[in-house]
């Protein structure tokens, strides 16, 4: 631990106001120590980690923390802070920050390392500790396990948080017979929040007189729990953010399935949790509890119409790769064969090798049947996202009758939403613990099937179906000042946050025309794929036309802007937008409601979902298409430009032995 902070990376009188700042103010140690390699793209991912989940904890804590290639070697930075900084801990601001900085390509044992210390940040004695540290010397020996800490009691020393302060947990009666819990902990990183779940979980039930066995899965890899542990567990804890590895250990078991903070913040709450299921006799099979980390609902705070975002980006995640393989297939159908290859007879019974028009039809018919499963996968991830893999079935049934009852993409989204509810119904329905074992595999789609497919079929599909016609309708009258508002509102959704799910509403709404293509459709498609790609080329503009208000890492990423906008990309104009959104968002947004609204104005459509400037030659009107992009990202260029012109030139820092631009004003640190 002594190799990873010295005293040099702590500062006991960290005076940022913000968690930026903060991490900036750390991170500049580390330059300085010649341990990380390029500031502002240290800092991006950073960033970019905090954005999935922010690093507060509870008790004055934060970690904020990476896996970045600007790495040279695992590192950690230490700041206390007076005033105490806002890092999202459900209980106010941090005083104690650690940075921790970790290479690409990080070994195990320095993993490891990092490992241990997010468990000893779990222990108020060592807290404590830090906070009273008369100097930074003083501190990093603490922090290296190189002091030993004195207990938290008697004159002199700081006394721990007011019991009024720290969070009130549920009192857990231990029995004669001890309660035994298997766990798991993961986060994204796999550094932090891994061990200090763990930690929390394994303190809260000693406290409980419970038997706890967590497995960690971490970056620094994880061992199994032992089979024996697992088959005498009375109940399973998981708090992770990413999918639990080989989930199917714990089939069988009453399952309490959380977010990793919620291992942290309140672990003895989930200890009397899945000990009243296990009393009741709920079991949760892993296939059947909730949706994976990855497209889950969220913690038990989140709002409904959080959780319902959630839900319908899953399927939209999921939707994306049939929208682009299907339709650029069926776009190269029509570029090779034109527009009556959707005549052509199968190419089963009809093909000849050395004919154009062949190879045409077979391209539009394979495009053709992928385009086919966009609304059954679309429904069938909407019930993945909220009840996982039981949902499946029921969804994919309800998307394909949404097909056949012509209720188009609305109805997909209704069938998803239909099959998950319903699955979740049926779980909650307390069962002989001799049907338990089949519930997930049999039972549960069986049963959500049938109330899928009635509701779809003789209830709401043929409703839908009517509202669909409506909408293709409406996009088919579009013209004149109607079209060019609808291209505006488009063109400010695609920019607003860049591959997010305001963007992903946009595009869903324009690939969803796409299954019943109409003229109105696909200008809307035009629209909505020329105004996504505005972002990444106007900062790519930028950075070439303006340099030098751009750091030496954002005129690199612009480089690569170039490629990403051009290929529809929009998540290419991220790290700029990371890194000052304040400017970038407002400019991309102008820019791309100009784009929207001239790609309308131009009646310009496109048959293709993906593709940027590489399916030109399918697009409507292609010149004038062309003019709309070129506008809006001038428009989003001269705007950033301009703001960030207008700002006041905050000084870069440069680690020792780098030679400044001219013309930059940067400060030099000393190694």
């Amino acid at each position: 631990m002594s190799q990873l902070i010295t005293a040099d990376l702590v500062d006991l009188d960290l005076s940022a106001g913000t968690k930026e700042a903060a991490a900036r103010s750390l991170a500049e140690r580390m330059v300085a120590r010649g341990r990380v390699t390029d500031l502002d793209g240290f800092l991006a991912d950073v960033a970019a980690r905090e954005a999935q989940m922010p690093t507060g904890l509870g008790g004055g804590i934060g970690i904020p923390h990476c896996r970045s290639a600007h790495v040279t070697a695992p590192t950690l930075a230490f700041g206390r802070s007076a005033d105490g900084i806002d890092f999202g801990a459900p209980d106010g601001p941090a005083d104690l920050i650690f940075l921790i900085a970790a290479p690409a390509g990080a070994d195990d044992a320095h993993l490891t390392i990092l490992s241990s210390l997010a468990r000893r940040l779990m222990d108020e004695e060592f807290t404590a500790a830090l906070r009273s540290a008369a100097s930074a010397p003083e501190a990093a020996a603490l922090i290296a396990g190189e002091e030993a800490v004195a207990p938290v009691a008697g004159e002199g020393s700081v006394a721990p948080v007011a019991e009024e302060e720290a969070p009130k947990e549920p009192a857990v009666v231990a029995d004669a017979a001890p309660f035994r819990i298997v766990a798991v902990t993961s986060c994204p990183t796999g550094i932090a929040h891994t061990y200090m779940a763990a930690e929390s979980l394994e303190k809260a039930a000693e406290a409980a007189g419970v038997e706890i066995a967590v497995e960690t899965q971490g970056s620094a890899g994880f061992t199994r729990l032992d089979p024996a542990a697992v088959a005498a567990a009375d109940g399973v804890i998981f708090a992770h953010d990413v999918p639990v590895r080989e989930k199917e250990r714990f089939a069988g078991k009453p399952t309490v399935d959380v977010g990793v903070k919620a291992g942290i913040n309140r672990p003895a709450e989930l200890i009397v949790e899945v000990r009243g299921k296990a009393e009741r006799g709920e079991v949760t099979a892993p296939d059947a509890g909730k949706p994976t980390p990855v497209e889950r609902a969220g913690e038990p705070e989140e709002g409904y119409g959080t959780r319902l975002r959630k839900w319908l980006m899953s399927g939209v995640s999921y939707m994306v790769p049939f929208v682009a393989a299907g339709g650029l297939l069926i776009a190269l159908g029509f570029a090779i064969g034109g527009y009556d290859i959707d005549k052509a007879p199968s190419v089963a019974e009809h093909f000849a090798w050395g004919q154009a028009d062949s190879w045409a039809a077979l391209l539009f018919q394979i495009g053709g049947l992928a385009f086919a499963f966009l609304v059954p996968v679309l429904a069938g991830y909407i019930a993945y996202g909220m009840a996982d893999r039981p949902g499946l079935v029921p969804g994919f049934v309800g998307g394909s009758i949404a097909l056949t009852v012509n209720a188009g993409f609305l109805g997909g989204l209704a069938a998803g939403l239909i099959a998950g509810g319903t699955v979740l119904a049926i779980q909650k329905v307390k069962v002989p613990a001799a049907l338990r074992g089949i519930m997930p595999v049999v039972v549960i789609p069986l049963l959500a099937s049938i109330v899928v497919g009635f509701l779809m079929f003789l209830v709401i599909g043929k409703p839908i179906a009517s509202l669909q016609n409506a909408m293709t309708d409406w996009l088919s009258s579009l013209s004149g000042a109607n079209a060019i508002i609808l291209g505006v509102i488009l063109g400010l959704m695609m920019c607003f946050d860049l591959g997010g799910p305001v963007n992903k509403v946009a595009y869903a709404f324009a690939v969803g025309g796409l299954a019943t293509p109409n003229e109105g459709s696909l200008k809307v498609m035009a629209a909505v794929m020329a105004a996504g790609m505005v972002p990444p080329l106007a900062m790519a503009l930028a950075t070439t036309v303006r340099g030098k208000l751009f750091t030496r890492t954002e005129r690199e990423n612009g480089k690569a802007a170039w490629v990403l906008g051009a290929s529809f990309i929009s998540e290419g104009a991220i790290p700029f937008a990371a890194a000052d959104p304040l400017r970038v968002i407002p400019a991309a947004m102008a820019g791309g409601a100009v784009t929207g609204a001239l790609s309308m104005a131009f009646e310009c459509t496109l048959r293709a979902p993906h593709g940027g400037i590489f399916v030109v030659p399918l697009i409507g009107n292609p010149l004038l298409y062309l003019i709309a992009i070129v506008a809006g990202t001038m428009v989003s260029a001269a705007l950033v430009i301009l703001l960030k012109g207008a700002r006041k030139p905050a000084p870069e820092v440069v680690a020792a032995g780098e030679q400044p631009e001219a013309a930059e004003p940067k400060v030099t640190v000393a190694a």
